[in-house]
């Protein structure tokens, strides 16, 4: 069993970070996800860094992580930090070269038609690699002369990960969900790995995001573990969800920031969120900094929230289907 080993003297900086991927626009959901983690980290008098996940070669652009400070900057919102993921390139490396002294790198020469033939699902849906490549050994160069996707040999056992919100995070991620990869084929480091060592390059003491993010956290801790980082603390919050048939997915293809910046004040969209998330019982007009003094997580709803965007404003829509304030 694991257990988290950081220590938090008295009189240390909470510090925090959101950390949006520069591959599309903001959305409704990235704005309450960073207003959330912002508020976090001002209400404990902490600091506060943006980073921006700009490592998927197809998808990410400089013009996406431009327009995401923009637009989080038209919110409301100020940082103590911006880092670009990018800029970490030798830590990633550091930390590969770490793996691999330990025996813990592997080429995997699964493809995803043999990984879903062969995998069986875990809980949330995401496929458990099956170790198929478990075993294999780097090339005579290492794991830079690899063309071959790497994954981390992770050793089994459970995890003990609780919460702020109560939620439950423990797992044998290894049992459940297997090796993650760490470097894809296309030469880039995988979120799991990037993100572990970016958090602590700059000393994260608090992960605030959606709990769309949570199943993954002991794996994520896992890689701390064989790292030696220090793990910090967790908390989940509720997601904007959009009505797509039966089902529900994430608020985001739906609306964009462009528009919702058309349709709504800067004031007016930050209440609308702030009214969406339970701390507001209406909208009305307020900046970020308005809502600290009366912040707590105590306030901030624990049920996703389905929205609907009907061309030109934001609607709360009740489980019922019939719609809630606007």
């Amino acid at each position: 069993m694991s257990t988290s080993h950081r220590v938090d003297p008295a009189d240390s900086v909470e510090i925090g970070r959101f950390a949006p991927s520069s591959t599309g626009p903001a959305h409704p959901g990235t704005l309450l996800a960073a207003l959330l983690c912002w508020l976090d980290a001002r209400s404990l008098r902490g600091r506060i860094v943006l980073r921006i996940e700009d490592l998927d070669p197809e998808r990410s652009r400089p013009e996406l992580a431009d327009a995401l400070r923009r637009d989080l900057e038209w919110l409301g919102l100020e940082w103590d930090a911006v880092r670009f993921q990018h800029e970490s390139a030798e830590a990633h490396a550091a930390a590969l070269d770490r793996l691999a002294e330990r025996g813990l790198l592997y080429p995997c020469r699964c493809s995803r038609r043999t990984l879903r033939e062969r995998a069986e699902p875990a809980e949330d849906g995401e496929l458990r690699y099956p170790g198929t490549c478990r075993g294999r050994e780097l090339p005579p160069g290492g794991w830079r002369a690899c063309a071959e996707p790497l994954r981390v040999a992770l050793p089994a056992g459970r995890i003990e990960i609780a919460d702020e919100s109560g939620l439950d995070l423990s797992q044998d991620p290894f049992a459940l969900r297997g090796d993650p990869i760490v470097r894809r084929r296309d030469g880039s480091v995988a979120y799991q790995l990037a993100g572990v060592v970016d958090d602590g390059g700059i000393e994260v003491t608090r992960v605030v995001r959606g709990r769309d993010l949570a199943p993954s956290t002991a794996t994520q801790a896992a890689l701390q573990d064989l790292l030696g980082l220090l793990r910090p603390r967790y908390r989940h919050h509720l997601l904007l969800l959009e009505e797509r048939g039966p089902k529900l997915a994430k608020l985001h293809g739906a609306v964009g920031a462009a528009a919702l910046r058309r349709a709504y004040p800067a004031r007016a969209l930050c209440g609308w969120l702030a009214f969406a998330a339970g701390l507001l019982p209406r909208p009305e007009d307020i900046a970020p900094t308005e809502l600290l003094p009366g912040f707590s997580w105590s306030r901030v709803a624990e049920a996703d929230r389905v929205v609907r965007w009907t061309g030109d404003a934001l609607v709360l829509v009740a489980s019922s289907g019939k719609s809630a304030d606007t």
